[in-house]
């Protein structure tokens, strides 16, 4: 267990602790707060890390490639406006695999791609769907407000039960297979017992932002900050926020355009989770060719 992980255990513990002070609307406003900030940011550089990957790098210049990201991003919005449904499927398919690989980067070194990918998304959906199954009727609503699909009861459980079949499934046999992974996946064992407390005492939001901040953000940053300037430290982290800070700042201000636009509970959110999507799609790719190339 690295120092970081006995950090987040602690820190995450703290979340709960605060979950008993604050109502729920304070919660919904902290939990995004974090979202904008160290979740917005672990995004923000994905452009530099464009430029510094030999994997991803062409004879386009840099304004081309801003604009063939932007592009993107449009795109992946767009898709929310004409088909909700199969977006949303998208995002959620896409964010299972990003949460996944971030953390389980590890395998690369033992399994063939493929298994690799397996484990990944089997392990990011599983962890989806303890947060929604301990907030289904939540989950449910926003869903319906997003699509204009309302979900049947019995899907939600019944695919947790599916998914988290075949992810104990594979580790089970890894850890049989590989001593070198029995600390990893008793680790990652004792992290799920930790969701499943942090999932079913807090709110949504809150249960959410605990996990996206300390148990992926923060990392993907760190990890981030390995790539691009060899170690992480207080002075990278600043070089790092300060290269992020134009696309930080036009995020931010993109989400606040829309709230002001949307003032109306229901169109906002299926606005500002179609921004989430239309940002992550993109990261998640350059995030997947960065450890291609660590590789």
């Amino acid at each position: 267990m690295s120092k970081y992980s006995k950090i987040s255990i602690v820190a995450s513990f703290f979340g709960l602790w605060l979950d008993s002070f604050f109502s729920s609307k304070i919660q919904i406003i902290l939990g995004f707060s974090l979202i904008f900030s160290f979740g917005i940011l672990h995004g923000a550089n994905d452009l530099l890390l464009i430029q510094n990957n030999k994997s991803t790098k062409t004879s386009l210049p840099f304004n081309k490639k801003l604009l063939f990201y932007i592009l993107i991003v449009a795109i992946s919005a767009m898709l929310f406006c004409l088909m909700p449904w199969f977006a949303l499927f998208l995002f959620i398919i896409v964010s299972a695999f990003h949460f996944g690989e971030q953390q389980w980067k590890e395998l690369i070194n033992y399994y063939p791609n493929w298994i690799c990918i397996s484990i990944a998304f089997t392990y990011g959906l599983f962890i989806l769907l303890l947060l929604f199954i301990f907030h289904a009727a939540e989950v449910e609503n926003i869903t319906f407000e997003i699509t204009n699909i309302r979900i049947p009861p019995l899907y939600i459980p019944l695919l947790f039960k599916i998914t988290g079949g075949a992810f104990f499934t594979t580790i089970a046999y890894s850890y049989y297979r590989y001593t070198e992974l029995r600390t990893k996946i008793l680790s990652e064992v004792l992290y799920i017992i930790l969701f499943t407390i942090i999932f079913k005492t807090s709110s949504l939001i809150w249960g959410f932002s605990i996990y996206f901040i300390l148990w992926h953000s923060i990392p993907s940053i760190i990890e981030q900050m390995k790539f691009l300037y060899g170690n992480h430290s207080v002075t990278h982290f600043k070089t790092y926020c300060k290269s992020a800070a134009i696309y930080w700042v036009i995020s931010i201000l993109g989400i606040i355009i829309l709230f002001y636009m949307f003032r109306e509970k229901q169109i906002f959110n299926a606005i500002f989770f179609s921004f989430l999507a239309a940002i992550t799609f993109p990261h998640a790719f350059v995030i997947t060719k960065m450890y291609g190339k660590k590789k």
